[in-house]
Order: structure tokens, then C-alpha cells, then sequence
């Protein structure tokens, strides 16, 4: 059995939660459409769809025999998987062929498959952890295994790369291993974690992170925080995923729990929050956890019909996997991710609704998942024949229908009346350019659309 080991440190966590940002807009040139791109604080599918991570965290290098997890794991509604590798400088070496296995299974199971090296967990504080040199030599070293697979996976260079040491050194040991990639040829989206075990309590990668994307020639750079015991109140997490946000910067949550042994984490606000800034999170880990930290696993002996209470959270509460989470188009049509005891009598879901395609901009509602008494919804923003600057979209429910949660868009309501303004960085569109914008909600009885959805521009 492994598991992550993990420190206190509440006094340095108390200094650092007090140091500033510097939020830095970084210039982000469009990419070619192959593959994983980023487009402000968003990912992008290779045609340009936003791409939000609702998954969970794999231990394939210690359970090699549990692939077959991946099937359950997509059942259960998820879209991405974060798989666990070896680089063989801590544990048995996952190899070419191995790899190229896995990326086969998570691809035959339509999950976006996230590779990491586990083997740089805690460097500076734990003796045998690999460098982040040594991780890109490995990622190299199976180059074979990942050309041509952009489209379905994303490479995490290395886990929790340092620990509490030095963590300054993260800043150009992580610049020089996105740049080794790429002159070696690596087209793929990067994903690079956070020092302090992933939490990022010195601010470390949040205040270097604009240098950090900068360095990558593809500017296709994605940051990943791990939320345990630093984060503990929601206005610690809130501030964090906002720094981002106002920085324009891509941030998913690579890993989070519902509790941990150096604290007890706020993961209702965790999950609200990252739903509300459409930020991907992936929780940690479906099964297999020991050494005391056996409440982390999401099943019990990787048995999917033994969800423990964190599995049941993550996946069947508010905010959850099964509530937000979409497919990505590169797998085709989104299956339906309704409770398997969605009774018939209840609506599937409705049909678009949109207004006319006449004036300066259009707007399309869609109803793109529904569960007993709730549901996910999308608004698509279309520019006419002129450049906009600005948009809001109205209209009336016709069933009393009420948000949970939105995102993407400035929302408020008045009884029935919904009025959605854009946000500070998807108000600009080009003449045809479209955006989105989505929520949650709750409803009963009928769940019709709006009879009409109002879009104007300026």
C-alpha cells in the first residue's frame, strides 16, 4: 500500500497566507488545432471547445492489475483521469508499452487521460525523490508511447515536485523541464504542479506562474494545486482560484480530499467554488490509499459498488462529478451521466432554445444534463455579422426554475427573470466568434425551456 506523505507546518502556513500576488496577464498567441491548447484560463479541446477536468485520481504504478478500474471510473461519470506512473528512480518503471496501454484503455473508456511521474513527490524533504530533470528524461525516454496521443492526453511532468526545501528552486527547475520537452519535440498540453506537496502555501508557483507559462514556446502550460490542510476555509480557497482567474491564467485542482492528517480541507467549497470559475479538479484517489490514509479512497478494494462516504461526495453530491461533468468531444456524442435511479416520469433533457439569429448577437439555452430535480445548463453567445464588445442574455422561466451555481457570466435574477451580462474576458467577440456560459439548477415538476432567450450586444 503507498500513499503521499504529508507535513505540518501551520506557522509557515499562517506567514504565507499573508503574502500578496502579483496578478500578471499574460498574452496568450492562438494555437494550431491539435490537441490540448489554452486559451486564456480556459483549456481547449483541439476544435476549440472548453474542456473542464471532473475526475478522479488512479494509482495504476502500484495497482497494475486494476485497469480495469478505468471502465467504473468513466461510469461513475467522469471525463478525465489522472493516472499515477513510475519513472523507476522510487518504484517499478512503467514502460513504453505500458503506457501506450494505458492511453488504449483510457482512450476505449472516452476518459482524457492525465499522465504523471509519481517519483517527485516531496523533493528536498524526501530523500529518494526524483528531480524534475529526471522526470523529463523519463517522459523522453517513452516519447514512442505518447506521439500522435495530444488530442487525449495531457502530461503532468511530475507529482508534488518539491516539498517544503528550497521551494524557490521550483520556479527554474520547472522553466528548464517544460522547455527540455518541447525541444525534444513534445506537442502535448503540460501540466505542471505546485511545490510545498502540491499546496502551494509559500505562493511559490501562484506568483511565478506568469514566468513559468512564458517560458513554454507553445504558451500551452496548465498549473495544478493540490488541496488538503492549507486549505481549510473557503476564503483561502476562493482567494487562491481567483488569483488565478484575475491573472488570466489556467489553473485545474490536480488532487483534493474530503479530510487529510494535516487538516481537515473545505471540499463543499472547494467543489462550489471550482464549479462557479469553471475550473477542472480531479480528487484523490479511487482506491488503494494505506499508511493511515485509507479515508481517501472513493471505493472500497476497487469495487465500484462499495462507494465510500468521499466517493459519494465526489461523485453523487453538489457540485460533484456526476452533476457537472461533460465528455469531451474528441469521443463524440455526451452520454447521458443521469443516476441510474432517474425515474422515467421525469423529463429527459429539454430541447435547445434559442433567439433569433437576427441582430448583433444570438443566444442558444440547452439543457445538457438532468438528474431528479436538478440540472446542468449551457448558454451559447453567437456574435452576428459585427465585432461586439459586450452581451447580456435574459429571459423568463417558465417553471420555476432557480440557479445553484453559474459560471463564465455576471447572473442575477428577479423572480422568473434572469439576466446574464458577460464577464470581464469573454464580452469581446469577433464577427460569427462564439462563447459560453453555464450553470446549475434546480427544478420541479416540468423542466421546460424558456419560450424565448434575448440576446443583445454593444
Amino acid at each position: 500500500m503507498k500513499r503521499i506523505p504529508r507535513v505540518t507546518w501551520w506557522a509557515s502556513v499562517v506567514a504565507a497566507l499573508c503574502a500578496g500576488f502579483a496578478a500578471v496577464a499574460v498574452a496568450q498567441p492562438a494555437q494550431a488545432a491539435t490537441g490540448f491548447t489554452v486559451s486564456g484560463t480556459q483549456i481547449l479541446e483541439g476544435n476549440g471547445t472548453p474542456f473542464v477536468m471532473r475526475g478522479v485520481n488512479h494509482a495504476h504504478t502500484w495497482y497494475t492489475s486494476q485497469l480495469g478500474s478505468l471502465a467504473n471510473i468513466k461510469a461513475l461519470g467522469a471525463n478525465t483521469v489522472r493516472v499515477v506512473l513510475s519513472s523507476g528512480n522510487r518504484w517499478t518503471r512503467n514502460d513504453a508499452a505500458d503506457v501506450s496501454n494505458v492511453i488504449a484503455q483510457c482512450k476505449a473508456n472516452k476518459l482524457i487521460c492525465v499522465l504523471e511521474v509519481h517519483d517527485t513527490t516531496g523533493y528536498g524533504d524526501e530523500g529518494a525523490a526524483a528531480t524534475l530533470a529526471q522526470a523529463a528524461d523519463y517522459w523522453v525516454s517513452i516519447k514512442s508511447a505518447l506521439d500522435g496521443q495530444e488530442n487525449y492526453v495531457i502530461l503532468n511532468i511530475g507529482n508534488e515536485p518539491y516539498g517544503n526545501t528550497n521551494p524557490a528552486g521550483w520556479v527554474a527547475d520547472t522553466k528548464n523541464a517544460i522547455t527540455r520537452l518541447r525541444a525534444a519535440g513534445f506537442a502535448h498540453q503540460i501540466m505542471v504542479d505546485a511545490p510545498n506537496w502540491g499546496q502551494d502555501w509559500s505562493f511559490t508557483m501562484r506568483d511565478n506562474a506568469a514566468s513559468v507559462f512564458a517560458a513554454d514556446p507553445n504558451r500551452n502550460t496548465v498549473f495544478s494545486v493540490h488541496m488538503y490542510g492549507v486549505f481549510d476555509t473557503a476564503a483561502e480557497i476562493t482567494d487562491y482560484l481567483n488569483r488565478f482567474r484575475t491573472a488570466g491564467l489556467p489553473l485545474v485542482i490536480g488532487e483534493f480530499g474530503h479530510n487529510h492528517s494535516d487538516g481537515n480541507p473545505d471540499e463543499d467549497t472547494i467543489l462550489a467554488t471550482a464549479q462557479q470559475l469553471g475550473v477542472g479538479y480531479l480528487g484523490w484517489s479511487w482506491s488503494g490509499n494505506g499508511g493511515g490514509v485509507e479515508y481517501l479512497d472513493m471505493v472500497t478494494d476497487f469495487d465500484p459498488a462499495q462507494l465510500t462516504s468521499w466517493g459519494q461526495r465526489l461523485f453523487n453530491g453538489a457540485n460533484g462529478i456526476k452533476a457537472t461533468s461533460k465528455q469531451a468531444t474528441v469521443f463524440g456524442e455526451q452520454p447521458s451521466t443521469s443516476p441510474s435511479n432517474w425515474p422515467p416520469s421525469d423529463p429527459p433533457p429539454s430541447s435547445p432554445s434559442s433567439s433569433a439569429p437576427t441582430g448583433a448577437c444570438a443566444a442558444t439555452y440547452r439543457v445538457s444534463n438532468s438528474w431528479p430535480g436538478g440540472f446542468q445548463g449551457d448558454v451559447t453567445v453567437k456574435a452576428g455579422s459585427a465585432a461586439i464588445t459586450a452581451w447580456t442574455v435574459s429571459w423568463a422561466w417558465p417553471n420555476g426554475q432557480r440557479f445553484t451555481n453559474t459560471w463564465s457570466a455576471t447572473v442575477t435574477t428577479s423572480g422568473e427573470t434572469v439576466t446574464a451580462k458577460n464577464a470581464a474576458w469573454n464580452g469581446r467577440l469577433a464577427a460569427g466568434a462564439t462563447t459560453n456560459w453555464g450553470f446549475t439548477g434546480t427544478f420541479t415538476g416540468a423542466n421546460t425551456a424558456p419560450a424565448t432567450v434575448t440576446c443583445t450586444a454593444s
